[in-house]
């Protein structure tokens, strides 16, 4: 089955783009971004706190199979609704050190859009480290369960 999440990571660049077309509203794609009752749903995560402005902050918790719980931060930069979020990204008690992230969302049509991120990693090793885990797996089934999950909101 092909990955509708496509992943570039360029070899000697610290980044990554992702890009994901969804058959969905602009404005409804965005909110899976920014109402913590959606993120939850899709991510399978907790949202401790999502502060959408700037200088906001957002927290989430996941817990795994074995009952240990992995937290989740970072800080809001720029929250233009339904256009863009850029914020900072870290995995707490993690290796990969803190991220930067640009989300752009973008109407193609009334009823489909696109989500593009840009990550930016301290090193190229760090991003080369993280494409070693199942990363384009896992977000291709997070951003599946997204489109289902809004699916059902339309």
């Amino acid at each position: 089955m092909e990955q509708k999440t496509k992943i570039h990571a360029e070899n000697g660049k610290q980044e990554l783009l992702i890009t994901r077309e969804f058959d969905l509203p602009v404005d409804l794609l965005f909110k899976a971004y920014a109402e913590p009752g959606i993120v939850e749903q899709w991510m399978g995560t907790k949202v401790l706190k999502l502060e959408n402005r700037r200088h906001g902050s957002w927290q989430f918790e996941t817990t795994d199979p074995k009952g240990n719980k992995h937290g989740f931060n970072g800080t809001i930069h720029e929250f233009e609704p339904g256009r863009k979020i850029t914020r900072t990204f870290e995995m707490e008690n993690g290796s990969f050190g803190v991220q930067l992230e640009f989300l752009e969302f973008e109407s193609l049509t009334d009823d489909t859009s696109k989500l593009s991120i840009h990550i930016i990693f301290r090193s190229v090793a760090l991003r080369d480290q993280l494409l070693q885990l199942p990363f384009t797996f896992g977000i291709n089934m997070a951003h599946n369960r997204l489109e289902e999950v809004l699916n059902k909101l339309k």
